[in-house]
């Protein structure tokens, strides 16, 4: 059976996302609610339409039959699954692509790999799923290198062991999310960190990139399941002690946790793991006022009552998902545990909603032995939006729409007038550059010290000039964003998109600290040059 094809242009695989009446009835009503002419929908590209570079370098034969420089893995390798790359790929735009896709076996040819890159001053660039939206699997520019390899790791793809009185398990970095869910579901378990590109991300991508997932307070972060790594670099292999906790120092494991492929290639990590739940409790709670419900969101965060899920719309994103018909903010809210019901807790949270203005239901925060509250009201409504919005984005780009999103995060004291003043740059950027516009936000994760605004811009394009205008809004709400005190990423990592705002949010000392790392791991700066830092 021959196997499933991934679009090398946008999400997913060839044979997914909407068909042609559904993409027509898309344009329809995208040109109605901005009141806009029809609009055309330009085709995907064909990889017949593509004239890539010829490759600069070749394999040795030693590794020839791991490797190929055809047309399509080049292409699909070349880009991530950003708004950005989405629109070079449309415009069948690939002036750099990577000269060879290099597919390991095993850890024994991803060492081979990563000799022949380093004996050859060859960039080489990790690649997990592709999902990157910032830039972080594409080649370096320039001419530094002789040449550029991406290293898929999509056969390193196992559970190797299972130690269930830790509840933890070995697992090789390559394997996407849903293979590992199945490979752990026999087993009872499960790592329940679920990000929005769970369907091609990998294991060692969600390790590399500090990836957010599912549970909206407390696990909120992979850094949170890691128990030890293993990392192959170029001066040799470093591995962490397999612990609950240790105070022995500077963590190993968070020197390569969000290291973004710059110092060494992730092969296997020790994850602790979560059983299967089976209680579930979900409740969608609408306010009039958007801060006041975020105030119900700071209550319940400090209260120490850990939902699984604590994510507040405001009325435009809460509208755009089917979440209400009316101008209003919901908050989704849920339990779930493997252990007990989950009725007390609610009932605390449903109590601090009402605190601060928020309309319960009337069949709220019953504990269920299924998986429906996930799948039902506005909570199913708004989970159907989240998981769908990665294949309808393409389609939005064919359209010649500018659409993309920004997340951050700020403490509570200053989330009111932070929030006003990154939505009114949003807006009034949008506006400035693309006429008109829309700008939401929502609430991804929160912690009890503030939350994690998750913020979208939808606005009509000028056909051809759709990517220079996203970069313009892009430099405008990054460029406040660090000024008034966020971070310039909360999960989606730096890559080379964020890079000019990292630099001025991260530390001087730690970015000499982390050359000195890069230059003691990786002397040569073969790995992912231009990601967080500049090799010497």
């Amino acid at each position: 059976m021959a196997e499933r094809r991934r679009k090398f242009w946008g999400w997913g695989y060839e044979d997914q996302g909407p068909n042609p009446d559904q993409q027509r009835h898309m344009a329809e009503r995208m040109a109605n609610r901005f009141g806009l002419g029809p609009l055309e929908i330009t085709p995907p590209p064909k990889e017949s339409e593509l004239n890539l570079r010829a490759p600069r370098v070749a394999p040795p034969d030693s590794l020839a039959s791991i490797c190929t420089s055809a047309t399509y893995d080049r292409a699909l390798h070349s880009y991530g699954s950003s708004f950005r790359d989405v629109v070079r790929a449309f415009r069948r735009f690939f002036p750099n692509p990577f000269d060879v896709v290099a597919y390991p076996r095993d850890e024994a040819d991803l060492i081979r790999v990563l000799e022949w890159c380093d004996r050859e001053n060859l960039a080489a660039v990790p690649f997990g799923g592709g999902s990157s939206v910032v830039g972080g699997v594409e080649p370096p520019a320039g001419d530094r290198y002789r040449g550029a390899v991406s290293i898929d790791l999509k056969h390193l793809n196992r559970v190797l062991e299972v130690d269930k009185l830790s509840r933890a398990a070995r697992i090789q970095a390559g394997v996407l999310g849903p293979a590992l869910d199945d490979q752990l579901r026999s087993h009872g378990y499960t790592i329940r960190h679920f990000p929005q590109s769970f369907e091609f991300s990998s294991l060692g991508g969600w390790i590399a990139t500090r990836s957010g997932g599912h549970f909206a307070t407390l696990y909120t972060h992979i850094d949170d399941f890691v128990e030890s790594v293993r990392v192959v670099t170029p001066t040799g292999i470093v591995e962490s002690r397999r612990l609950p906790g240790s105070g022995a120092g500077p963590s190993p494991d968070r020197m390569f946790i969000g290291s973004e492929g710059i110092l060494g290639i992730i092969t296997e990590a020790w994850m602790r793991l979560q059983d299967r739940p089976t209680f579930r409790a979900g409740a969608s709670v609408p306010f009039d006022d958007f801060f006041a419900a975020a105030e119900a969101v700071r209550q319940i965060s400090q209260a120490g009552l850990y939902p699984a899920n604590c994510r507040l719309l405001d009325p435009g994103e809460a509208f755009n998902a089917g979440a209400t018909d009316k101008n209003e903010a919901v908050l989704v809210l849920a339990f779930e545990s493997a252990d007990h019901p989950l009725d007390p807790w609610m009932k605390r949270a449903l109590e601090c909603c009402a605190d601060h203005g928020g309309r319960i239901p009337a069949d709220a925060g019953k504990t269920r032995s299924d998986e429906k509250a996930t799948h039902e009201g506005a909570a199913g409504a708004w989970r159907n939006a989240f998981l769908n919005a990665p294949y309808l984005r393409d389609t939005v780009v064919a359209m010649g729409m500018v659409s993309d999103t920004f997340e951050t995060a700020i403490t509570w004291d200053r989330f009111r007038d932070f929030h006003s003043q990154m939505m009114a740059c949003a807006t009034d950027a949008v506006k400035r550059i693309c006429g008109k516009g829309t700008v939401t936000c929502r609430f991804t994760h929160v912690y009890p010290d503030g939350p994690a605004p998750y913020y979208t811009i939808l606005a009509p394009g000028r056909r051809g000039s759709e990517m220079e205008q996203w970069d313009e809004i892009k430099a405008a709400v990054s460029d406040l964003l660090i000024k008034i005190g966020g971070t310039i990423t909360h999960h989606h990592a730096v890559g080379r998109d964020h890079r000019p705002w990292y630099d001025r949010q991260r530390p001087e000392g730690f970015a000499r600290a982390l050359k000195a790392a890069k230059r003691a791991l990786d002397p040569r700066g073969i790995l992912n040059p231009g990601v967080l830092i500049d090799p010497d």
